[in-house]
């Protein structure tokens, strides 16, 4: 039985695996951290992380990135594995988070998705074979109208897995506005759709002549993401310090 520590466990995705976990039957949300609590979780929940004194085996952060700083310093202080989920992470904290997984494991992916992250393995394959070929790569993310950046992270990191096959020989483009002239051979177009309330939809289209070939990935809600979290915690366990990521998760 793993035994998992939630950082952030009152806020939506703090929630959604609170649930996930009281019916998982290989892992128990055995302590919650927030600073703010109601009591109505079945756990123990600490308003400040340095009080928690539950004994862990992973602790799992879905909070703010005012809060990651503190949450790095306990758990390399407890020797705790830690899956770091928490976005908007300032270049100091990313570095921090790096040179925390010199003493214990931190597993960090810009999407917690286990489908996401098997696509990234999936267009890696792709972009070897397809982009030598003369197909164009193209990527549309739609996400709903209260998401501020743009284009995601996950977009970004789908680019990212294809251009790092191909040698990082590819640049990305935005817009193609201000611009009248043919499509470069070497350029990544990513798009960002803004409305409603899409949770998350991600489309790689490999345009080639006479053909198109399109990846997609549709996230119907949050879950998604706790899930992969979960599954994250499970694999992190016991693991020696490191940096991880979802694609160690999903190699086994």
């Amino acid at each position: 039985m793993v035994r998992i520590i939630m950082h952030g466990c009152n806020g939506k995705m703090g929630q959604v695996i609170s649930g996930m976990l009281a019916e998982d039957k290989d892992a128990q949300l055995v302590a919650g951290v927030d600073v703010f609590d109601d009591g109505h979780n079945p756990y123990p929940v600490f308003r400040n992380i340095w009080e928690c004194n539950v004994e862990a085996d992973c602790l799992i952060d879905f909070s703010s990135a005012a809060a990651v700083d503190s949450m790095l310093d306990y758990c390399v202080e407890k020797k705790l594995p830690c899956v770091l989920c928490t976005t908007g992470l300032s270049g100091e904290q990313v570095r921090k988070a790096e040179k925390a997984s010199e003493e214990i494991a931190v597993l960090r992916s810009a999407n917690m998705s286990l489908g996401i992250n098997l696509l990234m393995k999936l267009l890696k394959n792709a972009a070897g074979i397809l982009a030598p070929a003369g197909f164009d790569m193209e990527i549309v993310e739609k996400h709903h109208n209260l998401k501020a950046d743009a284009p995601s992270g996950t977009a970004l990191a789908l680019a990212e897995s294809v251009n790092e096959e191909l040698g990082n020989a590819y640049t990305y483009v935005y817009d193609r506005s201000a611009r009248r002239e043919k499509r470069p051979e070497k350029e990544i177009g990513i798009s960002a759709v803004r409305g409603g309330t899409i949770v998350g939809d991600h489309d790689v289209i490999f345009a080639g002549a006479d053909e198109v070939i399109t990846f997609s990935h549709r996230a119907y809600s949050k879950a998604v993401f706790g899930k992969g979290a979960v599954q994250a915690a499970k694999f992190l366990a016991g693991k020696p310090a490191g940096k991880y990521d979802m694609g160690d998760v999903i190699a086994l």
